[in-house]
């Protein structure tokens, strides 16, 4: 049977409204697992909150954009999150930027999917800010769904070495660390996954393959 990941993209295209301070979706964060996904034999759909056309942040776009056009048009023709039927996928997999700060958390759609695959113990799976779609998710009994999972994402030291961590809505590290997750800190901007359960999580840009790479592992 083929094996079936949501993908899960930002729409928000500036850090407070600013439009002088474009961000978005941190391109390789959702290339490298798409490939990855691809490469494996999976279907892979992609989808935001709004659907449609996704802004992706200038400095995630290097020498090696040519190799990533399949995905950029792609970013173009969304699909709206809550047009999607969650329940035929195996995996999903928040990718991030700091777009995400802005729209993943506090949508119910997203919330409903989280809970779901806890409950059903799909795979969850995140990487950098993608996290920030666990922010004050809750299962059906009213704990968030985090709470006592380890887990890793974009630290409150890697944002300040960016320095936007007082632009930021919320510390990613303290507010999941404040909804009881065990967060697992390893070095700035190198590769770290962490595995618990059904979720999967890569700290940063560095990590999106290997966090990818483990989604397929775990569903092979």
């Amino acid at each position: 049977m083929t094996r079936s990941v949501l993908l899960i993209v930002t729409n928000h295209g500036t850090i407070n409204g600013d439009e002088n301070r474009p961000t978005g979706l941190w391109l390789g964060e959702a290339a490298e697992p798409y490939h990855v996904f691809q490469s494996a034999g999976f279907k892979v759909d992609i989808a935001s909150p709004k659907g449609g056309s996704v802004p992706l942040d200038p400095n995630s776009l290097g020498d090696d954009e040519d190799k990533n056009n399949d995905v950029i048009r792609l970013l173009q023709t969304t699909k709206r999150v809550k047009d999607m039927v969650y329940e035929r996928y195996d995996a999903v997999f928040f990718a991030g930027g700091h777009g995400t700060m802005y729209d993943f958390p506090r949508q119910p759609d997203i919330q409903n999917i989280i809970a779901f695959f806890k409950d059903d113990g799909r795979v969850i799976s995140a990487v950098c800010h993608g996290p920030a779609a666990f922010v004050d998710a809750k299962t059906k009994d009213g704990k968030y769904v985090v709470d006592g999972i380890k887990l890793t994402g974009f630290t409150n030291a890697e944002e300040k070495a960016m320095e936007l961590l007082d632009d930021m809505p919320f510390a990613l590290q303290s507010k999941l660390e404040s909804h009881g997750a065990g967060f697992v800190v390893g070095e700035s901007m190198e590769e770290h996954v962490v595995t618990d359960g059904n979720f999967i999580t890569g700290q940063n840009p560095a990590s999106a393959e290997a966090a990818a790479r483990a989604v397929v592992n775990r569903l092979q």
